[in-house]
């Protein structure tokens, strides 16, 4: 998966703590200017048997969550941490996702500079080093190299009425 190196510097800082909290580092990502950049880290319970993480059980979690990721001190003027669940479009990052969300439907944005980019389809999983989907044009696979990014598209008649507004905001100067 294309991770930047400082997006990949915070997973890795907050990976071995996660696992100590029973939580699963789902993604992190970079946005805004580099004046006021954002991190948005995405959270889960580990135990996958486990309902999606509430907002109580995130403000929980925001306490090492904000330890850890002062101790890295990560950029050199302010940001804001977001704190939040997966949400309905939880995005796919490791091979583990990719074998556990099998056979839900799933949207692909590949880093290919030549021809098509975005492909979506059913995910088979993880094959032999490959992201495997299943789409209208028969199966196609990827290298997690060749990935920007998967995320699973949301089947709005099944969580109709249900509404993910799990996120906790902190802001750091």
């Amino acid at each position: 998966m294309l991770t930047s190196p400082q997006e990949q510097r915070i997973i890795d800082a907050l990976e071995p703590e996660a696992h100590a909290h029973g939580i699963d580092i789902v993604d992190v990502s970079i946005v805004g200017s580099k004046g006021a950049p954002i991190v948005d880290i995405r959270i889960d319970h580990a135990d996958e048997a486990t309902p999606t993480i509430t907002l109580d059980e995130i403000s929980a979690q925001s306490d090492w969550i904000n330890t850890v990721i002062d101790a890295l001190d990560p950029f050199p003027s302010s940001y804001t941490l977001e704190i939040s669940s997966p949400g309905m479009e939880r995005p796919l990052r490791t091979p583990h996702d990719f074998e556990r969300f099998a056979g839900e439907q799933v949207a692909i944005q590949t880093t290919n500079t030549e021809g098509r980019r975005r492909w979506s389809g059913t995910l088979k999983g993880f094959v032999d080093e490959h992201v495997v989907i299943v789409s209208d044009e028969g199966e196609k696979s990827f290298t997690l190299e060749e990935l920007k990014s998967c995320t699973i598209k949301p089947d709005f008649d099944a969580h109709k009425g249900k509404k993910d507004s799990n996120t906790k905001k902190n802001k750091k100067k």
